[in-house]
Formats: structure tokens, C-alpha cells, sequence
């Protein structure tokens, strides 16, 4: 099986670029965990629930072994960075995974689309989202992680996304 990241700050596009090409290429996509956990949760999230939602993610990401292309919407380098930026400290659990944890792709996606308001997105203004596309970057460099930017609007951003697919599948 073949998997493919997209990850990237609060609003960049993750969920709809992972639905646009798991249509492009008839494969499943894993829906980010978090939404349905923090969803139904009665009470403000904490540190711990942090390590439910990254051990969710990644069993719905496991469930899918029997596919040969899948499409993630989030990983555990995104509960790396809510961790640093949410808490000031990242649970060394979290930090392994994200070594741990392999995708045949990763897409980045930059915070150049329009801000989305969303209940659960806690980061609506452009400085700090560009602040958290860094701190992606250090993260995947750091861990030697390699990983392609997606920028752009509409078409032209599906487009290159859909252009490293392509590639990973030739």
C-alpha cells in the first residue's frame, strides 16, 4: 500500500485536497480523527486527549491495509505542532511516532487559501498560520522527512498535488 500525507496548519486545504484525490485516483482517504473525537467530547480537550486523537488517527490509518493507494488528512507531525503550540512541550511518545510513523508522499499545504471559521481551529489570522507552516517545516527537515509544498488556488493547487501523485505512482 502506497500512503500519502497531507498535512499542513489549521485551514490550508488538508480535508479537501485529500477528498479531491482520493476521487481522482478511486482510493479511500482517512478523515482527520480530531474533528469526530473533539466533536462529541463534553469537555474541553487537555494534553492527554492529544494522545487519544494521534493513537485514532493513526488506527483509522492502519484499519486500511488492504488498499494499494491511500490519502491521510493529517498525522502525527500535526499533534507534534498543536502540542508545541498548544501546551509548550511535545510528549516524546508524540516526537516518535512522528519518526516512526512512514508515508510514501507527504504533501504540505500552504496557508494561502482563504480563512474557514471553524469551532475547532484556534489560529484564524495569516501571521500565525505562516508561523505554523514553519514549524511543519522544521519538524519534517528536522526528522529528514522529505515532503513537496502545495500551493495555489482551486485547480492549479489540486493540480500539483495530483502532479506528485502521479509521480509517486510511476
Amino acid at each position: 500500500m502506497l500512503k500519502v500525507l497531507i498535512t499542513g496548519p489549521e485551514s490550508s486545504g488538508k480535508t479537501k485536497l485529500a477528498q479531491f484525490l482520493a476521487r481522482q485516483f478511486q482510493s479511500p482517504w482517512v478523515p482527520e480523527f480530531a474533528r469526530t473525537y473533539l466533536g462529541v467530547l463534553d469537555r474541553p480537550y487537555d494534553k492527554e486527549d492529544v494522545l487519544v486523537i494521534l493513537n485514532g488517527q493513526l488506527r483509522l490509518q492502519n484499519q486500511r491495509d488492504n488498499v494499494k493507494l491511500l490519502f491521510c488528512d493529517t498525522g502525527p507531525e500535526v499533534i507534534h505542532v498543536w502540542s508545541e503550540v498548544k501546551y509548550g512541550a511535545v510528549d516524546p511518545y508524540i516526537s516518535k511516532q512522528v519518526q516512526k510513523v512512514e508515508y510514501d508522499l507527504r504533501l504540505l499545504c500552504y496557508p494561502d487559501l482563504a480563512w474557514e471559521p471553524d469551532p475547532l481551529r484556534e489560529a484564524p489570522n495569516e501571521e500565525s498560520r505562516k508561523a505554523l507552516f514553519e514549524k511543519y517545516v522544521d519538524l519534517l527537515e528536522r526528522y529528514n522527512k522529505p515532503y513537496h509544498i502545495i500551493r495555489g488556488q482551486g485547480t492549479a493547487r489540486e493540480q500539483l498535488a495530483k502532479s506528485h501523485v502521479l509521480a509517486l505512482l510511476e
